[in-house]
């Protein structure tokens, strides 16, 4: 099948589910997607024109924050800096986005070697020079696992590495925050490296992951008692703040992208409304961020539709509450406007 027939087939699965935005005033943030002119992680691109079509399905999106993917790196020279490719391109797309009535890339996340230590802030002012006024951080992430199929080539031990340290101090030392990702068995070793820069804004992607694949099939209620009790020690860490999403992407085991459908709202924030509750009443609604991570998410559900799951569990929280967790917290985070 082509790649073109692929995009087409997945589009018109996801499209089966259309759903009107519930509270469609609320304003939003969405506070991870990517971008990419390949085929990027999930087979097809995901451009600007991709993005606005997501976020014009009702919900109030006004901003976004991209977040790096290996997008559009440098070809030639010094091989640490080819990353300050991907955010001359995010750049170029976030001008066209703030001048296209439609919701507006306002930061940029990009990458880079933070084992150079002292010497990645060569790199962070290459980005900033690149990013046109939007560069706001770093993301490196250090999921890593026994299983060959779920490992993302992180370098053993990297989150006790000194030199990989001292880069994340950089990052903070410059005004940047860090972003990050780990798997669900690694937070205790998050933890810890997160003590060693308590000066630095620490944006934790996607839950921590707990997995429901490879080792961790079929294992669902194990998985979510040692994740509880170990995220609730990472809310105790004060630098971090957590993003709740990636409940449409497969490696959380509930294989949405396998059925005949795609699940709606109701179905999507069933299995995940304790655990997200969970996550905003232990780290507080003013240090949690909703996000889509799309296209990645896309697999499993529609845009508007997360949406509508992520307003679903939140339903019981306070109007100031909701600005914090949907729009105000993520804005903080990398230093937009709050609403």
């Amino acid at each position: 099948m082509s790649e073109p027939s692929r995009a087409q087939d997945h589009a018109a699965w996801v499209g089966q589910v259309d759903e009107p935005a519930l509270e469609p005033e609320l304003p939003i943030c969405d506070a991870h997607h990517h971008l990419w002119l390949d085929n990027g992680h999930t087979g097809w691109p995901y451009t600007l024109a991709d993005l606005h079509a997501d976020t014009s399905s009702g919900h109030n999106v006004v901003r976004t924050v991209f977040l790096e993917c290996g997008a559009e790196y440098r070809t030639t020279g010094p091989r640490h800096l080819r990353p300050v490719g991907e955010t001359e391109f995010v750049a170029a797309e976030a001008a066209r986005s703030a001048n296209s009535g439609q919701a507006e890339i306002a930061a940029i996340v990009g990458t880079a070697d933070l084992t150079l230590g002292d010497a990645v802030e060569e790199v962070l002012v290459a980005h900033e020079a690149a990013g046109q006024g939007r560069f706001r951080g770093v993301r490196s992430i250090v999921a890593d696992d026994a299983d060959p199929k779920l490992a993302m080539g992180t370098p053993a031990g990297i989150m006790s590495n000194p030199a990989f340290i001292d880069g994340i101090r950089t990052v903070g030392r410059l005004g940047y925050s860090f972003d990050t990702m780990c798997y669900h068995p690694q937070i205790p070793e998050m933890v810890a490296m997160i003590r060693q820069v308590p000066d630095v804004t620490v944006v934790v992607n996607h839950l921590c992951a707990p997995l429901g694949v490879g080792p961790y099939k079929d294992r669902r209620a194990e998985v979510l008692a040692g994740w509880r009790r170990d995220m609730s020690e990472l809310a105790t860490c004060p630098n971090v703040v957590l993003k709740l999403g990636g409940i449409g992407m497969p490696m959380f085991g509930i294989r949405w992208d396998r059925q005949e459908r795609p699940p709606t709202s109701e179905e999507l924030a069933a299995p995940w409304r304790d655990e997200i509750r969970h996550c905003i009443d232990a780290f507080g609604p003013d240090r949690c961020l909703f996000e889509s991570n799309f296209p990645v998410d896309k697999r499993g559900c529609g845009y508007g539709v997360l949406w509508n799951a992520f307003k679903r569990i939140a339903a019981d929280y306070s109007a100031d509450e909701k600005r914090d967790l949907f729009h105000n917290s993520a804005a903080r985070a990398y230093r937009i406007d709050t609403v």
